[in-house]
């Protein structure tokens, strides 16, 4: 069964385009996605804003802490999304238009990160805003491990970098799918234990990245 299953991933992989032989292509695809990452992280900063002529500079500084725990949390989250994605392409071996698709939708949901962010940011304590946060970055991660399960079971995925997803990056990313998932209903309890669930992600994912770093060095 398992030999039948590598003979149809074989085939599939056959059909698709492979990465060095439609190179500009493919780098066209990667310079796309970067481009989307790179806007979304840069419109993070709109969410911060010091109306002119401030009376008291200092308290208005301080009223932006939540501007700021947003702008710090989605920095950090698009950063580490944009790292897994460099990762995830650097191991695909080829490439076809199912997965150009799905990563068209994992970018849309990308996009919207700085809006859901700048609303987290004005309405900290709002429950709506937390969720709405929580599904956005929920959508984010399920479409990226939608683009490993598919690109894992077309045979698309370097042979010497399957067991690195398979044991490790797969495993994290859906971690990181689970827990923005269970914070929608945390959120309806207390939008505080919510946010620090996703701040444990760091903590967690920081640990099972050296990892596959270590494994697919």
């Amino acid at each position: 069964m398992a030999a039948e299953r590598e003979g149809v991933d074989a085939v599939a992989g056959a059909r698709a385009p492979n990465r060095d032989e439609a190179g500009v292509e493919f780098g066209r695809i990667v310079a796309f996605s970067d481009g989307v990452f790179s806007i979304a992280i840069t419109l993070l900063v709109f969410g911060l804003f010091i109306p002119e002529g401030a009376s008291n500079l200092t308290h208005t500084l301080l009223n932006q802490s939540s501007d700021l725990f947003a702008y710090g949390i989605s920095f950090a989250v698009i950063g580490k999304l944009w790292l897994a994605h460099h990762r995830f392409f650097a191991a695909l071996a080829r490439f076809d238009g199912t997965l150009m698709g799905l990563n068209l939708v994992y970018l849309s949901f990308i996009g919207l990160i700085p809006f859901s962010s700048q609303v987290l940011g004005d309405y900290p304590d709002g429950r709506a805003a937390v969720i709405l946060y929580a599904i956005n970055l929920a959508c984010v991660t399920a479409t990226f491990q939608a683009q490993i399960i598919y690109s894992d079971r077309r045979g698309l995925i370097r042979s010497e970098a399957r067991e690195v997803q398979h044991r490790y990056a797969g495993p994290v990313n859906f971690l990181t799918a689970l827990v923005f998932v269970v914070s929608i209903p945390v959120a309806f309890l207390s939008t505080d234990v919510a946010s620090f669930m996703w701040l444990a992600i760091f903590f967690v994912g920081a640990r099972l990245s050296r990892r596959i770093a270590g494994a697919s060095g």
